[in-house]
């Protein structure tokens, strides 16, 4: 999986749950979703949930930062490093609406 797949899952996942397509395409990668009221601290565990189901990973508290999650490239730069940098042999699970 490449880096731009990642961000168009997390683009489909912030459009479908906090811009309700409304305005997704003037979203840019590197917008902060906190700067620009787009999540607020509960989104942000929806948003964690949504990433551990679709990449099967965990996120620990400490890398509950906005370095990681706060825009659509942070948390794919943030995702592939958690991944070991390959996401080839990651399955991505791409209902997220049924994902665990």
């Amino acid at each position: 999986m490449m880096e731009r797949e990642i961000e168009l899952t997390t683009r489909r996942f912030i459009a479908d749950n906090y811009l309700y397509r409304d305005g997704a395409e003037k979203l840019s990668d590197t917008d902060s979703f906190i700067a620009n009221g787009l999540i607020d601290s509960m989104g942000i565990l929806a948003l964690v949930t949504f990433l551990e189901s679709t990449y099967d990973i965990m996120i620990s508290d400490e890398e509950l930062v906005p370095d990681n999650l706060d825009s659509v490239r942070a948390i794919s730069t943030f995702i592939r490093r958690k991944i070991g940098g390959s996401l080839d042999d990651c399955a991505v699970v791409t209902d997220y609406a049924n994902a665990r």
